[in-house]
């Protein structure tokens, strides 16, 4: 079974489940990074809050980043001041760079290989690209710079740099915050209603509920099964390779990333939308065994991430009629940083104070962008498609992952082991258990 670096390196405190009926005044749905980090702000603000998780703490995506702090998110800069103004771009970055502030000064007591280092995004051919990246964030107050040359295994055309990033080791992090928060694991929410949250071993009731469940599980509100669909990534870690001083990321979706950790690269790319076919594993092993011929496998793993409509994550309001409701999600392969910008926000907006950045990333922005359309496409395709194996979320044919040997659902991307059990959310429950046979047949479509 592939397994993470992280993972590997460090053990999580255990924390029991909820017995019966609670009160709380603020519940946080969900124990990833953004719902701990909800929590620590909460509880040090003095308020009455308790986070409930369906599995382990860090189970999900958080365990499988490639850890990077940074406010650095792709060419982000050049396209969000052409499509939402100077001042909703710059409020993008203010709340990226007050992430990594927050990141700074917390992780001054946290042994977690905190690391200060500098971000690149880098363009193969296209060098106007990166030009025009550089002027955005310089226009926007940040000193970005162009990089000529650069310690990859390829010749690129330049890159953007951000100076003053970060990495960081996540599963030591949280081991650092963790401690003595109301944590109860093993409590999986099956419905909200009204102001209860229902699980199998109780009723929780609260004043505001924050689903920071990755991907927002009720469908009835916001149209969130509209407004995302899911990317998965993959990541190995080689030693004897390369130190590449820095974290490097493609400007192209399918390209590749590098950091190092300890003496480890960690290579990443291969992605493709979660139940469509991808390079995988497979493409980052061709690459090694190309450029880096000496090094050695240590560990492989692979991420999933909530894609948003128009690259800007959804955080606030649920929905338009849910005042006391709350989402994150939709953080676009950027959830280290953003986890703590919606920390920082949903602290907020729970408390009743005012946040500048809560325009920008509200959910119920307009949905009228390119993406919204071939979402409901492949949906619409999916939900047609003839075949037994179906998704309990909203009913869409699943599709055979062969690298990961998994049932993937490309409409809302929940997935499944291979006898129906559920690994990935929005769908809150098991598929039905099928007979399987000794090789699956279906393919990615």
């Amino acid at each position: 079974m592939p397994k993470s670096l992280w993972t590997d390196t460090v053990s999580l405190p255990e924390f029991t489940p909820l017995q019966g009926d609670k009160k709380t005044d603020v519940l946080v749905i969900g124990g990833g990074l953004c719902g701990i980090l909800c929590t620590y702000f909460l509880r040090q603000a003095g308020v009455d809050c308790l986070l409930v998780e369906g599995n382990r703490i860090a189970s999900g995506t958080t365990k499988n980043t490639t850890a990077k702090l940074t406010s650095q998110h792709g060419l982000i800069y050049d396209k969000l001041i052409r499509s939402l103004g100077t001042e909703r771009a710059a409020w993008y970055l203010d709340a990226n760079e007050k992430s990594l502030e927050q990141y700074r000064n917390l992780c001054q007591n946290i042994d977690c290989d905190f690391e200060e280092k500098s971000a690149f995004v880098y363009a193969l051919r296209d060098r106007e690209k990166i030009e025009r990246e550089v002027q955005a964030a310089n226009r926007l107050g940040f000193p970005a710079e162009f990089a000529e040359h650069l310690p990859l295994p390829f010749d690129t055309a330049g890159a953007v740099r951000f100076p003053h990033q970060a990495q960081f080791h996540p599963l030591k992090f949280l081991a650092g915050i963790v401690k003595g928060l109301p944590i109860y694991e093993h409590t999986f929410v099956r419905n909200i209603e009204g102001k209860t949250a229902v699980t199998s071993q109780g009723r929780i009731t609260a004043e505001q509920i924050i689903v920071a469940t990755h991907f927002p599980f009720l469908n009835r509100h916001g149209s969130y099964f509209l407004k995302l669909y899911q990317h998965r990534s993959y990541v190995l870690a080689l030693e004897r390779a390369a130190q590449v001083d820095g974290m490097y990321l493609d400007e192209a979706q399918g390209g590749l990333s590098f950091r190092n950790a300890g003496d480890l690269l960690l290579l990443g790319g291969g992605s493709h939308r979660t139940g469509k076919q991808g390079g995988g594993w497979q493409e980052l092993e061709w690459f090694a065994a190309s450029a880096y011929p000496q090094a050695r496998e240590v560990y492989r793993w692979a991420a999933q991430d909530c894609m948003s409509l128009d690259q800007v994550p959804y955080i606030g309001p649920y929905a338009s009629s849910t005042p006391n409701l709350y989402a994150a999600s939709g953080f676009h392969k950027w959830g280290m940083t953003t986890s703590m910008a919606a920390a920082m926000l949903l602290c907020d907006l729970v408390q009743h104070r005012n946040n500048p950045w809560t325009e920008l990333f509200s959910p119920q922005r307009s949905m009228m962008h390119p993406q919204l359309f071939f979402n409901v496409a492949e949906a619409t395709k999916n939900l047609l498609t003839p075949t037994v194996r179906r998704c309990p979320h909203m009913g869409c044919a699943l599709k055979w992952n062969a690298q990961e040997h998994t049932w993937d659902c490309p409409c809302h991307g929940s997935r499944f082991e291979q006898d129906g059990t559920l690994i990935d959310n929005p769908a809150k429950k098991d598929t039905k258990h099928w007979k399987l046979p000794q090789t699956p047949i279906q393919k990615n479509g």
